[in-house]
Parts: structure tokens; sequence; C-alpha cells
């Protein structure tokens, strides 16, 4: 205002200037200058508003600069590591500064049995988000780093952050959680594997490599990208001797091993955020490791340990946790990885209530077989196992192997035992419990792959020798041991789905070429000369609607028989999500048997086993005079198998040569319904849960 106050009286002293000089001679001068500051004064609001307008917009543009530029430092500070540290710890070493990371997505990894990390996964995506990053949340289970790594990342592989939950999974066995203090089988070491093998696969994209480099060719010193290094001989030597069995041995675990990635402590390997407590462990282990190793080259292989020192050195597949575990489950443990155990059905025919199944279609007498298995450990992590995945996992032999005469001693030993235990107890029959001191019967289905064991052939011509026939079970993984096997009883194979993608989420294989093994195993089956049978296990709304696809399995492997049966209800366990919704009722089994049927014109519906929710599809050539012939005369099978083995193998005999009637009881259709007539039925009123079976 003092401003407009002083313009004010010198436009006043002008205009008095003006009108005293107005006959001067340059009043015409004076008189246009007043003019236009007259114009001037009287529009001095349009003037004044209009400077202050233009303040007003440069005032704004300086806030909304500043502004800018404290989030351009903010989000600095966010994405560039340089900001917390000047160095990174790389593989146990100190590098220099990285460079300037841009995220053009985060894909958050989580593996989780009762929802914990599941959730944790869910909130660091939904903070991920409020970032205006894109994320995504992938179930560790259903995605398969070797298979959509390379599509996925692509040539974009350093604009891409990937991130692991860091939660623990869980599993339960019989109550109590074993994971912090026992590693048998489970899920941490799955959990460890999957990223142990997601990180190298990942770093392997990161230096162009097909397969990710262990890392111990040379101290790892061999060069990526193609380029050869004095040692790149060796190098590809060993990459091409490891590509085979890589990530099987990732995956094999028992109770006291740590998995291939936390043993390798190269400096190629990627090292986990979560281990960086075990990087100097690593490097002495690795340090003495090589150490070893130039130290034999240099004394030659004459001072090298043999065989037998190797085999000495080799873990034994029960560890104390694993033997505790099986223990409380009534195993009875022989040696180092065998064991056996009561079945139900023995219990259930010493008393004279009826047996399994298997004595409804071949006639075996369920209180006198024996259940037990030469190899605890399994290729397979079936969502039905009805042992909770207790058992260890691998998919090749590398334990300590007992002598299969020793196996087969301790087995009849224990099986005796736990007969023993039903003396005088009310309700058991005196002749079925002395018959039931003498094992007739075999089933080599109690857990795990018995076919892994290298003995195998030895413990079944054991076997027989002792007048005991062999009912063989195997999970279609190993074709060549199919191929090698010496004659059995009866051979199964477990077919629980009939298509890649249903197998790989039901059976849950270790194996990567899993599919291709399956059907070279079914192949294998179709060269057996004896009893063959397909079984296949019914999971509601897994693998029921599969009906010509399990028919073209038929024609490639040409079983004798079929058996199909409900899935069991084995209780709730963190390692299975299977609910009693998920088992079919005996009805929707009997309608898949017979559209199973009906696109097998070879084959016919024999046998029915109400009880076990089962039935037994067989090839009409044991359709004998229009009777079935299902059943197995044992002491024929003897004489043949006696026969065999004195000639050497030269004199064979087939699954026509040891057949017997089927009873009417036993036929499907029948009144019985597969409940033998000379039992008593028995319904429980109270059931407890009794996951024993076979």
């Amino acid at each position: 205002m003092l401003n407009f106050w002083l313009v004010f009286q010198v436009l006043t002293i002008l205009a008095a200037c003006a009108d005293a000089h107005a006959m001067d001679a340059s009043a015409d001068t004076w008189s246009y200058f007043y003019t236009h500051l007259m114009s001037i004064w009287l529009n001095r609001f349009y003037i004044y508003s209009c400077a202050a307008f233009g303040i007003g917009i440069w005032i704004c543009f300086q806030f909304i600069a500043t502004k800018a530029k404290k989030q351009d430092e903010k989000s600095t500070e966010k994405l560039t590591p340089s900001k917390v540290t000047q160095d990174v710890l790389i593989n146990g070493y100190t590098m220099p500064k990285t460079k300037e990371v841009y995220v053009a997505g985060v894909k958050v990894f989580y593996g989780s049995q009762t929802g914990t990390a599941k959730g944790f996964a869910t909130i660091l995506a939904e903070a991920i988000l409020s970032l205006n990053l894109p994320a995504e949340i992938i179930n560790m289970r259903d995605y398969d780093p070797d298979d959509c790594l390379v599509e996925e990342v692509g040539k974009n592989i350093d604009k891409w952050l990937w991130m692991l939950s860091a939660s623990r999974v869980m599993t339960r066995a019989e109550g109590d959680c074993n994971v912090a203090k026992s590693k048998h089988g489970s899920i941490e070491a799955d959990f460890s594997a999957w990223k142990a093998r997601f990180l190298a696969r990942l770093q392997a994209l990161c230096k162009g490599e097909k397969k990710p480099c262990s890392g111990n060719c040379k101290k790892g010193k061999c060069k990526s990208k193609g380029k050869k290094s004095k040692e790149g001989s060796d190098h590809e030597q060993r990459v091409s001797e490891q590509e085979n069995t890589e990530v099987e041995d990732l995956f094999e675990t028992t109770s006291e091993e740590e998995l291939g990635a936390e043993e390798d402590g190269s400096h190629n390997s990627v090292i986990d955020v979560e281990d960086l407590g075990k990087i100097m462990g690593h490097m002495k282990k690795a340090k003495k490791e090589c150490e070893l190793e130039e130290e034999a080259g240099r004394t030659g292989p004459s001072q090298q340990s043999s065989g037998k020192n190797e085999e000495s050195e080799r873990r034994e597949m029960i560890t104390p946790g694993l033997r505790d575990a099986l223990t409380k489950q009534g195993y009875k443990l022989i040696g180092s990885h065998s064991g056996v155990k009561l079945c139900r059905w023995t219990k259930s025919m010493l008393r004279g209530r009826g047996g399994c199944y298997k004595h409804t279609f071949y006639g075996i007498e369920s209180h006198r077989c024996m259940e037990t298995t030469p190899s605890l450990a399994c290729a397979n992590k079936c969502v039905f196992c009805w042992r909770h995945h207790t058992n260890p996992v691998g998919t090749e032999w590398r334990w300590k192997m007992d002598q299969p005469e020793m196996i087969l001693r301790e087995a009849i030993e224990n099986h005796q035992s736990l007969i023993k235990q039903f003396k005088g107890v009310p309700g058991v029959r005196v002749d079925r419990f002395e018959e039931g001191m003498v094992v007739k019967h075999c089933a080599l289905s109690l857990v795990g792959e018995p076919i892994m064991y290298p003995e195998i052939n030895t413990f079944l011509k054991l076997l027989h020798r002792h007048n005991i026939s062999s009912f063989l079970v195997t999970n279609a993984q190993f074709p060549v041991e199919i191929r090698n096997l010496e004659p059995v009883t009866q051979l199964y194979v477990s077919v629980d789905a009939s298509t890649k993608e249903s197998l790989k989420k039901i059976d849950r294989p270790l194996f990567k070429d899993f599919w291709q093994r399956f059907l070279d195993s079914l192949k294998a089956l179709a060269e057996k000369q004896q009893r063959t049978v397909y079984r296949l296990t019914l999971v509601k709304a897994w693998n029921v609607d599969e009906l010509k696809a399990y028919a073209e399995l038929v024609s490639l492997g040409k079983p004798d028989f079929i058996e199909v049966k409900g899935v069991t209800y084995c209780g709730e366990s963190s390692a299975s999500n299977l609910t009693m919704a998920n088992v079919p009722w005996h009805e929707e089994v009997v309608h898949f048997v017979r559209e199973l049927a009906d696109l097998i014109p070879d084959y016919d519906i024999a046998c029915e086993h109400e009880h076990s929710n089962c039935l037994l599809i067989a090839h009409k050539k044991f359709k004998i005079d229009g009777e079935w012939c299902t059943w197995i005369d044992y002491d024929r099978f003897q004489e043949l198998v006696q026969e065999y083995e004195n000639s050497r193998g030269s004199k064979t005999f087939t699954a026509a040569d040891y057949v017997a009637k089927t009873p009417h009881w036993a036929m499907f259709g029948s009144r019985e319904r597969g409940f033998d007539p000379l039992d008593t039925r028995f319904q429980r009123k109270n059931k407890t849960k009794d996951i024993s079976g076979c």
C-alpha cells in the first residue's frame, strides 16, 4: 500500500507541474507523458492481477518440482542396494557395489501344508502391489523351474526379481512336529531341494548355460558361455555325467542328509540368504574335498579305497529318528533298510472275521501272509500313501545293504513274534493261530519300493525255497529292474493315473522322466510270462474320468488282471490334502469298472470284494469252460519255480500253468459279494483308525 501511495504522490506532482508549465514550449511532451501515466493508473487493478497470477504459477511449479525430486530420491534408496551397503556378499566373497536393479515383476513362491506360508506369501504380495509392482503368487508344487524358467525369463533375466517365501514348510508324523529336530523324509527337505534347484537353474540362465554347473569342476574354475579353460574337457565330462542325475540327487533325502545344494560350497553355487551362516562351513568342506581329490590323483588308483570300503562308508537308511517314528506305527524293523508289519486282515482272519481281497481274488490265506519289504525307500510320494511319508525317498540305492538271508530270517522271526501276541486272545481261533505261525505268503507291499533292493532276485528265490509265495508291488518307475526280475507268483504295477499330468499330481514322482519310465515299465510287464496285475486306485475328483486313457494303458502292458480299488482314507495328514470326499462309494467303483470293461473287449469283471471296495477285471483266458480260474495253485507254482531254478532258467512256465478255480462266493454278482462264508462278518460299533493293510 505504501508503494501505491508513493506512486499516487508522484503522479500528483507530475500533474501539478504539467499545469504550471502549461504555457511552456515542452507542454506537448509532458501532456503526452501525463496521458499514458494516467491510463496506467486507471488500469492498475488488471496489472496487479496479472503479476499475482504469474507469481502464483511460479510458486506452484517450484513446489511440484521439489516434491518430485524427493520422491525420486526415496525410490532410489529402495531399489539401489548400494544405499544400504557399499559391498555385497556373494558366495562368501565381498564383491564391488552392484549395479542398479530395475524391477519389472515379482514372483512369490511358497510351500505350505497348513496354510501359514501361503498366508505370508499373500501378505507379501499385497505389500509388493502397494509399491505399484506386479506380483504373482505361485505354489512350488505346481511350478517346475526346468520347464517354466526358460520360457518366462527369456532374454530379460536381469529385469526380474524372484522371491522365495521364508516361512518353513512343516510336516507332522504321529502328531509330533519333526521338521526342526529330524528331517527324515520331511517336507522341509523337499523345500530345500526345490529352492536349491531353482536357484541353480536361475544362475545357469544368468550365465547362458543350458544346465547348472555343480561347481566341482577343478575347484569351480570352469568357464561358462562356451569358453573353455584348461580344464574345459574335464568340466564337460563331469557335467555330462551329472545331467541325468542332477534333479534326482537334489530330491533324495533321508533323516541325516542335507541336500546337494547345501552340500555344495563352491564358488559357482548360489547361496540363499537363509544359508549365510553355513557359507564358511561349505567352503571348508569343499576345500577339503578338493584336496582329497588331488591327493587321490597323485597317489594313483592303486591306493584308492576299494568297493568294500565304499560300502562301509555308506549311511544306513534307517536313522534313529526314522526308527522311532516307524516303531510307533507298529513296524518291526530289520537291519538298516527292511521292515515287517502285521496286516489288519491277518488279525481279522485269525479271529475268523474274513480275509483281504487277495483271499477272495487269488485264494491266499490272510492269516498266513507276511507283509514286509526289503526297502523302506520309495521313488514316489503318493497323495494317498497310508504311511504319511514317514519313509525315506530316493531314486537309486545309495545306502548300506543287508544280506537277503538275514532279512528273510528276521522277517519271519518278527512276523511270528507278532502272531504270538494273539495267543489266548479271546476270539482268536486256535487252528488259525497254529497255521499263522507258518508263513505261506509274502506281500512285498508294506511300504517303499521293494524292487529298488539290489538283491531282490536273491530274496525272491529264498522265499520260494521256503515254500513262500511272492506278491511284489512296484510303482512303475524302474523298467530295467522289472525286466531283470526273476519269476514271482504275482507281479503288481501301480497304475494310479493314465495321463502324465494326473500321475504327477497323484504319485508325485521324484524322477524327472517319470512318464517315460512309467510307460517303459508297462511295456516290460507285457514281456513277463507269469501272472501280472495292474493296480488302479481310484481317487474321486482326481482320476476317475480317464477311462479311454486307462484302456490304452491296458493294451500297452497286457496285464492278466486289473484290480480297481477305491482309495482308502487314512486320516488327516500334513502330507496330503485328501478327505473323505475323495473316497468313492462302492457303487461308484462298480460303475467305473463296468465302463472300463466295455472299453477292453479281451477282459471282463471276475470277482468282487465289497469290504475292501475292490473289484477284479480278468483276462478272458482265465475263464476256462465258462468258469473263472483266478485263484492260484500255490503248490503247483512252487514245483514250477523249482524246475525253473534247477534248469537255470531254460524251463520256463506261464500264468496258465498254475491256475485254480475261483469259488462261487468270490465271483462278481454273488450274494456274498466276496466274503468267505466260512468266516463270520463282524461290524464294529466304534471304529478306530487302522491304516494298516495291503
